[in-house]
C-alpha cells in the first residue's frame, strides 16, 4: 500500500483554476511515484478565500461552502483519471445551517466519502462557528480498511480505539497547525496512537501563509508516515518524514502484514493486552 502525503504550500491565488492547477501538480507528482493513496492537509481550501471578491471585501469562512461543487468535481476527476484514492484534506461544508470541517475520501470509481471532524478546537468554535461531527466511520478500500481523523481528533485516544475496533489498519490524519506547539501536539499523539493501537498513521500539514485570510496567516507543518515501535519497523517509528515547512511530497510503502504479525507476537501486544476488565472498551 503505497502512500504519499503532501506538504501543501498555502499562498495567495487569484482564481479557482490556480488552486486546481496546484492540486493537480501534487496529484501528478504522487502518480509519478506510483502512489495509491494521496493525503492532503486540513483546511487546504481556505486558500480559496484569498481570491479577490467583486465587492472588494475579504472572503470569510462562511463563503467557503460556495466552492464545494468545484472542489468535488476537481478531486473526483483526478481520482478517476489517476486510479488513486485521494484524501482531499478537509473542506468546510454547510449542512442544515451549520458549518462542518469535513475530510473527504475520493475513490477511483467516483465515490465521495466523508468524515466530519469530531473534536473542534476553541479557535474553530469561537472564530468560525464550526460544529462537531456526529459519527465515526471507517472505509473499506481494495488495499485495506482506513479511517480519517483530522488534526485535533488524533489527540483523543477513544476515537482511534473505535476505528481500530472497526477494523482500520491505517489512520490518515490531515492537519493544520500554526506554530511548533500545535504541530508537536499532533505529531506526538500520532506516535502514541500508532503504539497503542498497532496501526500506521499517515499525517501531513499545511505550510506557507495566507496573509489576507484570518487565522491562516501562519502555518507550521511536516508530513510523516508513522509506524508502531517494534522490531519490524524503524526504531523511531518513522518510515518517512518531510522537511519542516517545505513545499514537498513524501512517499512510503505500508506493509499491513507486519501489523498483523506484531499484534500476534510483537515485543509488546498493546491491542491484545487491553485491560477491558478494568476500563470500558468500545463495543
Amino acid at each position: 500500500m503505497r502512500v504519499s502525503a503532501v506538504q501543501y504550500h498555502l499562498h495567495t491565488i487569484d482564481s479557482f483554476q490556480q488552486f486546481a492547477d496546484q492540486v493537480t501538480h501534487y496529484v501528478k507528482t504522487a502518480q509519478e511515484f506510483e502512489a495509491e493513496f494521496v493525503l492532503f492537509p486540513e483546511f487546504i481550501t481556505t486558500q480559496l478565500l484569498s481570491i479577490p471578491t467583486n465587492s472588494g471585501k475579504a472572503a470569510t469562512i462562511d463563503d467557503l461552502p460556495n466552492y464545494t461543487e468545484p472542489y468535488y468535481e476537481l478531486f473526483t476527476s483526478l481520482a478517476k483519471q489517476t486510479g488513486m484514492y485521494l484524501i482531499g484534506g478537509t473542506h468546510v461544508i454547510r449542512k442544515n445551517g451549520k458549518l462542518y470541517n469535513v475530510a473527504h475520501l475520493f475513490t477511483p470509481d467516483g465515490q465521495i466519502h466523508q468524515q466530519a471532524k469530531l473534536h473542534i478546537t476553541p479557535t474553530e468554535v469561537k472564530e468560525w462557528g464550526i460544529a462537531p461531527g456526529e459519527s465515526i466511520n471507517v472505509f473499506e478500500t481494495e488495499k485495506g480498511t482506513i479511517a480519517l481523523l483530522t488534526c485535533y481528533d488524533i489527540e483523543f485516544p477513544e476515537a482511534v480505539r473505535i476505528v481500530r475496533a472497526k477494523g482500520a489498519d491505517v489512520i490518515f490524519c490531515p492537519s493544520c497547525t500554526d506554530d511548533r506547539h500545535g504541530f508537536h501536539r499532533v505529531r506526538y499523539c500520532c506516535h502514541a496512537r500508532a503504539v497503542e493501537n498497532q496501526v500506521y498513521v499517515v499525517t501531513t500539514g499545511t505550510v506557507g501563509s495566507l496573509p489576507t485570510v484570518d487565522f491562516m496567516r501562519a502555518n507550521f507543518g511536516q508530513a510523516a508516515v508513522i509506524t508502531p515501535n517494534d522490531i519490524p519497523f524503524p526504531p523511531r517509528g518513522i518510515l518517512v518524514e518531510g522537511e519542516i515547512n517545505d513545499d514537498m511530497i513524501v512517499t512510503a510503502d505500508l506493509d499491513l502484514s507486519l501489523l498483523y504479525k506484531v499484534r500476534e507476537k510483537g515485543s509488546v501486544t498493546t491491542w491484545r493486552d487491553r485491560r477491558t476488565d478494568l476500563y470500558p472498551d468500545w463495543k
